[in-house]
């Protein structure tokens, strides 16, 4: 006779309105102990000027250098606030894959098209999205919820755009996920 194995199934994720709630009191307290808000593209944008600062630290000496401003005065663009957010974004999210057990290399994709297919358009819309938020001065987070944190037009703006145009785009894409 066999042995069956009996696996407990993953946990259910959080209800989206409560993590919602929890992103903004983290939002919240990010802007009254740091007198900062959050923002991932600022750690990525530090990581560049740490790569820039080794392959080619003349340039970032110039002025023309885009992350000039990251390194003037001797200083280490990794050793920053953001950039340890991010380190613990993601150590945080491998710690909760693997409590839940949800942590799996997997790509999820539509039966009607390729893995490969779902790959480079997901590498096309990251790289877009980045591209984005370098012509909007910051990501999703940094743009768009911190700017509500303080109530700055700008914030609802951004947000609005983000939704709207993604809720657009969304029928042109479909067929990319299901």
């Amino acid at each position: 006779m066999e042995e069956v194995k009996l696996q407990k199934p993953p946990k259910k994720y959080m209800n989206p309105y409560l993590a919602g709630v929890l992103l903004g009191i983290v939002i919240l307290l990010s802007f009254y102990f740091t007198r900062e808000g959050l923002g991932a593209s600022g750690a990525f944008k530090r990581g560049v000027a740490k790569v820039e600062q080794v392959i080619i630290p003349s340039h970032l000496d110039s002025e023309d250098s885009a992350f000039h401003h990251y390194v003037t005065g001797g200083k280490d663009p990794l050793k920053n606030r953001l950039v340890y957010m991010i380190v613990g974004v993601f150590i945080g999210g491998f710690l909760s894959g693997a409590i839940n057990r949800r942590l799996k290399l997997k790509l999820e994709h539509s039966p009607k098209i390729t893995s490969r297919k779902r790959a480079i358009a997901a590498l096309i819309g990251g790289a877009l999205f980045g591209i984005g938020s370098a012509f909007g001065r910051g990501c999703t987070s940094g743009a768009g919820l911190d700017g509500m944190a303080v109530l700055a037009t700008s914030g609802f703006v951004v947000v609005a755009m983000i939704f709207g145009v993604g809720y657009a785009a969304a029928w042109f894409f479909r067929k990319l996920w299901i």
